[in-house]
């Protein structure tokens, strides 16, 4: 379980654990650290040689289909991206619902007094809150299909390198795209004050 405080952040384990579980947390926990290359210093008890394989929180998938957008030159690539999103069956919002549904399901079981409350606003965020974000994506999605345009303040890189300089990655010859000033707040109504 996460701890975030105002000058510490770390994990605990979950109340109500035997101290079977809690070893076997720990054991686990020191194992993935140093999956991921950390260095882990623990009693003997511990200490364990089992490296278990890592994966990639699907949030990076989503994160990626941001920086396909923030690269996008036209607007095939960003109703591209968009896609993965909205599509009905297979698309990222899909599984949020999924996940949405299966949790309110669970919480119908549960038996105590809150959880069909919890449950009602599960089905409530799936329902209406998801079916607007789905809907406004998936037109945002057909309006930039249709367009069939390059992004005015976007180049295609072409990776190109000076010739000045020995590496793709240490300066793309692509010009700046031009910078746009944002547009200024709506001005605030003035009335009297009572």
């Amino acid at each position: 379980m996460p701890v975030v405080r105002v000058h510490e952040s770390y994990h605990r384990a979950p109340k109500g654990l035997t101290a079977t579980d809690e070893d076997r947390l720990a054991i686990a926990a020191v194992a993935r650290l140093r999956a991921e290359g950390y260095h882990v210093s623990c009693d003997a008890d511990f200490d364990t040689d089992d490296r278990p394989a890592s994966y990639l929180p699907s949030s990076s998938s989503v994160a990626y289909l941001a920086s396909r957008v923030r690269q996008a030159t036209t607007t095939d690539e960003t109703a591209a991206a968009l896609t993965e999103l909205t599509a009905p069956h297979d698309g990222v919002l899909s599984a949020i619902e999924e996940v949405l549904t299966a949790t309110a399901d669970f919480y119908d079981g549960l038996g105590q007094p809150s959880d069909p409350h919890i449950a009602r606003r599960l089905r409530y965020l799936t329902d209406e809150v998801l079916r607007t974000i789905r809907t406004d994506l998936s037109d945002t999605r057909d309006q930039l299909a249709d367009r069939h345009a390059p992004h005015p303040g976007r180049n295609i890189c072409e990776q190109k390198v000076p010739a000045n300089e020995r590496e793709r990655s240490a300066v793309c010859a692509c010009p700046q795209p031009p910078r746009t000033l944002p547009a200024p707040p709506p001005p605030v109504a003035v009335g009297l004050r009572r």
